[in-house]
């Protein structure tokens, strides 16, 4: 079967092969350049200015999103404009990491003179570390393939994978020299999937005045008063110094529901479920679902390390975030 005739499938299949050997590929080509790279990122100043033109400069454009999102100030500046005005973005302290395959882009090119004079340090990701760009850098990064996925080897499709990748192992080697953590990057994301994923007990919890809570002695009309006045279904029993020793729930009060039970003239003590489920205020949101799915509860009552009632997280309050 020759090329044209070919099946989509078959030729989906070969992309996928061509495209996963270049990744691979890169593998033996990781040198000292590659760690001499991290040390400028690290020890920058300023910020990253990715730059490139055509398909590279799209590929230059996500890894600025890439660093940024992963705790290094980057941004993403266009080659042709750079040269007509937009180099002045630019500063000493700067590193720029310039993207070509050929490492002979004539716009990537007109722009060394300026980066020189600017004193910013400047890193390469090319196809060819000997071209003019790879020769003008500081570290150049091979990303060199065998071939490209596109049938006529000409358009860039397995060289942009492979820069592609190239950079993500730049900006996650970055991240974790620089100790980024889970809560760093929760706070750059905010909004969406990730976002909620990151999201920590204690910015769901009810506290305060909205924390329901009654008195070991409280008779049982109060303790229904204040579950239905807060509405989460349950209500923690403190002591008289605040110290949690139980919950009251639903279904306590349905347990105890029975024929001669007389239970409107009991106290939170004789009915509360003595070992709650609790957890410490830092534990993720989709921790503290996971638990209650476990466990088959509404809510779980939120501690300090030393036992102190600081709230409750209700299965409600994650439903309010689109988790579930």
């Amino acid at each position: 079967m020759n090329e044209s005739s070919s099946q989509p499938p078959d030729i989906a299949r070969k992309v996928f092969e061509t495209e996963a050997k270049a990744i691979l590929g890169l593998i033996p080509k990781l040198d000292e350049n590659f760690n001499k790279a991290l040390d400028l990122l690290e020890q920058c100043k300023g910020r990253v200015i990715a730059t490139g033109m055509g398909k590279s400069g799209i590929i230059a454009r996500k890894l600025a999103a890439t660093l940024s999102s992963t705790g290094t100030s980057a941004t993403f500046l266009h080659a042709a404009e750079a040269v007509h005005g937009d180099i002045g973005v630019v500063q000493t302290d700067d590193v720029v990491i310039a993207l070509s395959y050929s490492g002979e882009t004539e716009e990537l090119i007109r722009l060394l003179e300026a980066i020189r004079r600017i004193g910013a340090r400047l890193i390469a990701l090319t196809g060819k570390p000997q071209s003019t760009i790879g020769q003008a850098a500081d570290a150049a990064l091979n990303c060199e393939v065998a071939e490209e996925a596109c049938l006529m080897n000409l358009a860039p499709t397995a060289s942009t994978t492979a820069t592609l990748a190239m950079g993500d192992a730049l900006a996650i080697a970055l991240s974790r020299r620089k100790g980024f953590s889970a809560d760093e990057f929760a706070s750059l994301h905010p909004a969406g999937v990730i976002g909620k994923r990151l999201l920590r007990v204690e910015a769901l919890m009810q506290s305060g005045e909205a924390l329901p809570a009654v008195r070991l002695d409280a008779l049982m009309p109060d303790v229904i008063h204040e579950m239905s006045r807060k509405r989460l279904g349950m209500t923690c029993v403190l002591d008289a110094d605040g110290r949690l020793h139980g919950i009251v729930t639903d279904g306590d009060l349905r347990r105890h529901m029975t024929p001669g039970s007389n239970l409107l003239e009991r106290r939170a003590r004789d009915v509360m479920t003595t070992e709650p489920v609790t957890v410490e205020r830092h534990v993720l949101a989709v921790e503290a679902l996971r638990i209650m799915e476990q466990r088959r509860i509404t809510a779980v009552v939120v501690v300090s390390p030393a036992g102190a009632l600081e709230g409750v997280v209700h299965l409600h309050d994650l439903w309010r975030t689109g988790m579930v």
